[in-house]
């Protein structure tokens, strides 16, 4: 199996495959050979993943790219357990990952506020959901993103950025163990998206939280994450994973002009356009 440094070298390690952590560090989280197919209305089964092996560490941030309708975000529901794959196993500290897992914090591509509550309702619900009430800790959780004036406004009286905000803020108050996201920042503006790229990271230095992240964006993943792993075509696997060389902290602003970054984007670039096809 084929590992690339951001030099281009190819490195084999009969070991470790793709998507699997460094050898010698306990997985925080895990996925073993998870296959799934969905049936199709004509009949018959379309192959959506197949034998999806990855492995995130303590404290690690990875990102997944790969083409359209690979099943990037079909993986993350499956971890979640809002899916049953048809073989394959997800775990969290070695054990199964059941739906409802409050350590597992899942923040969706679509605006996931409820509408007819304030920003603190918001962030409040999942300690509802529990029977806790623990308004201090959701206010000190807006302030932490940065939207703490903001606690008695409703989402239709935010910006994009500030609901992304509160989403993340109300992830954080189930106090997950790792966090899945799916492209949580897509469809915001571009310089609003530069802002959430440099609050996640605040975040997550401050966390220490182990974050699967997928996304479209190459820049972003190379940015974001210490690993990036390529998913091939449907059905989706890991066709190679490619460490990020670039120290941290990240300054989100001037990391393409980090030595490593162009050299690595093409090199991921030129690997995923392979698995893309037009029709």
């Amino acid at each position: 199996m084929e590992m690339r440094t951001a030099e281009g070298l190819r490195v084999l390690d009969a070991e470790r495959a793709p998507g699997q952590q460094p050898m010698g560090a306990a997985p925080k989280l895990q996925v073993k050979g998870v296959s799934l197919s969905f049936p199709q209305a004509g009949g018959g089964r379309v192959e959506v993943l197949q034998g999806v092996d990855l492995s995130l560490g303590e404290g690690e941030f990875c990102s997944i790219v790969g083409p359209s309708g690979c099943g990037k975000s079909t993986l993350l529901s499956v971890i979640s357990g809002l899916i049953p794959p048809d073989a394959g196993s997800c775990e969290l500290d070695g054990k199964p990952i059941t739906l409802g897992n409050p350590a597992v914090g899942y923040m969706f591509q679509s605006d996931t506020l409820l509408p007819w509550a304030t920003a603190l309702e918001n962030v409040r619900f999942p300690l509802d959901a529990v029977g806790r009430k623990d308004d201090g800790l959701c206010l000190s959780l807006l302030k932490k993103v940065g939207v703490g004036a903001f606690a008695q406004a409703y989402p239709w009286q935010l910006s994009g950025g500030m609901r992304k905000r509160v989403q993340l803020a109300r992830l954080l108050a189930q106090q997950p163990k790792v966090l899945l996201m799916d492209e949580p920042f897509g469809a915001l503006d571009a310089q609003t998206r530069l802002l959430m790229q440099e609050e996640l990271l605040r975040l997550w230095d401050s966390t220490g939280l182990t974050v699967l992240f997928v996304t479209h964006d190459l820049s972003e993943a190379i940015a974001l994450s210490d690993r990036v792993m390529l998913f091939t075509n449907r059905p989706g696997s890991i066709k190679e994973e490619y460490p990020v060389p670039i120290e941290r902290p990240r300054a989100i602003e001037t990391i393409v002009q980090h030595p490593a970054y162009n050299s690595l984007f093409v090199q991921v670039w030129q690997s995923l356009r392979k698995e893309i096809t037009l029709e």
